[in-house]
């Protein structure tokens, strides 16, 4: 899936504030949040998978931690404001990828090959998805599920709501570690077909479709497809 990939300083109690006072029109147009029993089944799968998936990457996590530690100034892990269920703002998890301050210039960027923003443990790391293990930790928090559209950042989130008038609609779950639209695209895909395929996920929800995400993410793991 094409997304945003930034490693800036953790997200400020000035920047939450910032979020909060902003007038995002986006918070307008997501429509009511998805509910029921499957959802309640879903929470559970997360929460359990989610705790084995903690313990089991742990010592992948501390390895690649000290890698980047030895290969590259910065903090091993850095937070992020994204925006969740029904707008809501939470800070993701990942190991850190890029240089330091690598969009001081720039600001937010698109992902592309070659990233010269990323380093090359950061590389190997987004190869492989290592670098969003961490997000375990999201997932047992509530904040994110295994399964599910992808979070943006709240500007992004507002610059494509305004785009596709459909895109707020992702909001009405809450966001995955991976998704329908990651394991179809990759980073190239553009926000217009992943607001697409998003959508026809949580209009498709079941706990059989998560699992086959789910198979579908570790297929693209193992062959690196759509990496940046």
């Amino acid at each position: 899936m094409q997304e945003v990939k930034t490693d800036e300083p953790t997200v400020t109690k000035q920047s939450e504030l910032n979020y909060l006072t902003t007038e995002y029109l986006f918070f307008n147009h997501i429509g009511e949040p998805i509910t029921g029993i499957a959802l309640v089944i879903k929470r559970v799968f997360d929460f359990v998978f989610a705790l084995i998936g903690s313990i089991v990457s742990l010592p992948i996590v501390l390895i690649f931690g000290l890698l980047i530690k030895l290969t590259s100034e910065g903090p091993v892990l850095y937070m992020q404001e994204r925006v969740g269920l029904m707008g809501k703002p939470f800070k993701v998890i990942k190991l850190r990828s890029m240089y330091q301050n690598a969009e001081l210039k720039t600001g937010a960027v698109w992902a592309q090959k070659a990233d010269p923003r990323v380093t090359p443990i950061g590389r190997l790391m987004r190869r492989t998805r290592i670098d969003e293990l961490p997000q375990f930790w999201n997932v047992l928090k509530g904040d994110m599920s295994l399964v599910g559209p992808r979070p943006e950042r709240p500007g992004l989130t507002e610059q494509f709501s305004q785009e596709f008038e459909d895109f707020p609609k992702r909001l009405r779950v809450i966001p995955g570690i991976t998704g329908y639209a990651q394991i179809n695209g990759g980073y190239e895909i553009t926000p217009e077909l992943k607001c697409e395929l998003d959508n026809y996920y949580i209009a498709h929800y079941s706990l059989w479709f998560d699992i086959k995400v789910l198979c579908g993410t570790v297929k693209t793991v193992l062959t690196g497809d759509g990496a940046r």
